[in-house]
C-alpha cells in the first residue's frame, strides 16, 4: 500500500475515533449529531431538529474540549517518544527516563501541599508548576551527563536520567508522607485524568504542542541521519551535540507540558512510535506526524474507556495506558533480545 493512501486512511480514522470518543458517554450522542452540532458551532450551519439543547451542551461545553485535550496530550507524548527513541537509539528510551514524569509530580505536589495559587496564572498555576520543575529536571540531567561525558553518549544520558528520576522520586516520596490529607489529590495527579478539564487548557496547550511539532519536523533530516550513527551523521556536517540538547529540549518540553495539565501518563511515547514506525516505516518526515495522529487516537479511546467501563464513576486514563502499555514493553524487550 502507498504511504499517501497509508496516510489518508489513518486521517480518517483519527476523525471517526474523535466522533465516537464524544458521541459515547453516560448519555449517548449519534457520531451525526456529534458532527452536526461542531459544524452549527463553527460554520453557523443549520441545527437539525432531532438535536436537543441538552446535547449541545454535552458536546460543545463537555465532550468535545475533553476529547480535543486528550488528542493533543497523546500526540505530544507520542512525539516526544518517538524523538528520544531516534535520538538516544533505544527503543524503550522516553522522556520519562529522563525524570520529566518525576520533576512535574514533585512540582504538582508541592503546589498541590502548600496551596499556591499564583495570582496572574490562577488555575494554570499547577501546570505550571509541573512543567517548569519536569523541564528542571530534564535538563538538569543532561547537564550532568554532559559533565560526566563530554560526548554526550547516550548511555550516560540514560543512566544520569534514571539517577536523577530515582531522586526526585524519593523527595516526593518524602512530601508525601509528610503531608498525608493530600494523599488522594496527589496519588490521583500521578496517575492522570482528563476529569473536569474544559477549552481554557485546550486553548492553552494547543499552541504549544503545534510549535513543538513544527519545530522538531524541521530537524526530521538530521534524525535520519543520526539514525544510522553519530559518527557518520558528524562527517556529514551534522553538530550532534547541539542538535542533541535541542531535540532533547523540545521532546522534554512536548511530555512536560501535555502532563502538567492531566497529570503523569505513561506508555503512549512508548506504544505510538513502534507502530507507526511498523506500518510506515522510518523516515521522520512521516513518522513524527502519523505518530502524533496515532498517539492523539490512542488517548482518546484510553480516554474513553476510562470514563464509561464503570460508568458513572471514572478510572484514571493512566492506568488503561499501563494495562495495555507494560506488555507491549515487555513485549518489545524480548523481542530485541531475542535479535541479539
Amino acid at each position: 500500500m502507498k504511504t499517501n493512501l497509508k496516510v489518508i486512511i489513518c486521517i480518517i480514522v483519527c476523525i471517526f475515533v474523535l466522533l465516537i470518543g464524544i458521541a459515547f458517554g453516560s448519555i449517548y450522542v449519534p457520531p451525526e449529531h456529534v458532527a452536526g452540532i461542531i459544524s452549527n458551532k463553527l460554520f453557523s450551519t443549520e441545527l437539525s431538529p432531532d438535536i436537543s439543547s441538552i446535547q449541545v451542551s454535552i458536546v460543545w461545553n463537555l465532550r468535545l474540549p475533553r476529547a480535543l485535550l486528550a488528542f493533543l496530550v497523546g500526540g505530544a507524548l507520542a512525539v516526544s517518544g518517538t524523538v528520544m527513541q531516534s535520538v538516544l537509539k533505544n527503543p524503550l528510551a522516553s522522556s520519562f527516563t529522563l525524570g520529566v514524569s518525576s520533576g512535574a509530580s514533585l512540582g504538582a505536589a508541592l503546589v498541590i501541599v502548600a496551596g499556591l495559587n499564583i495570582p496572574f496564572l490562577g488555575m494554570f498555576t499547577l501546570p505550571a508548576a509541573g512543567l517548569v520543575c519536569g523541564l528542571a529536571t530534564v535538563f538538569g540531567a543532561v547537564k550532568f551527563a554532559s559533565k560526566m561525558d563530554k560526548n554526550l553518549e547516550n548511555n550516560t544520558i540514560i543512566l544520569v536520567g534514571m539517577v536523577f528520576s530515582l531522586f526526585v522520586n524519593a523527595i516526593l516520596t518524602l512530601v508525601t508522607s509528610m503531608a498525608r490529607e493530600h494523599v488522594e489529590q496527589l496519588t490521583f495527579w500521578q496517575m492522570g485524568s482528563f476529569a473536569l478539564k474544559d477549552s481554557s487548557s485546550v486553548v492553552a496547550l494547543f499552541p504549544i504542542v503545534l510549535a513543538g511539532v513544527i519545530i522538531i519536523s524541521y530537524y526530521s533530516k538530521e534524525m535520519d541521519i543520526m539514525t544510522f550513527g553519530e559518527e557518520q551523521a558528524f562527517t556529514i556536517g551534522v553538530d550532534v551535540y547541539k542538535i542533541k540538547w535541542l531535540l532533547l529540549g523540545l521532546s522534554a518540553a512536548l511530555t512536560g507540558s501535555a502532563i502538567s495539565f492531566v497529570g503523569v501518563i505513561g506508555f503512549v511515547d512508548l506504544i505510538a512510535p513502534h507502530i507507526v514506525r511498523k506500518i510506515f516505516g522510518s523516515s521522520h518526515k512521516i513518522v513524527i506526524p502519523m505518530s502524533m495522529l496515532f498517539g492523539g487516537s490512542f488517548m482518546v479511546i484510553c480516554d474513553l474507556i476510562a470514563r464509561t467501563i464503570i460508568s458513572p464513576s471514572e478510572l484514571p486514563v493512566g492506568a488503561i495506558t499501563a494495562l495495555v502499555g507494560a506488555p507491549f514493553f515487555a513485549y518489545i524487550y524480548f523481542s530485541k533480545r531475542r535479535e541479539l
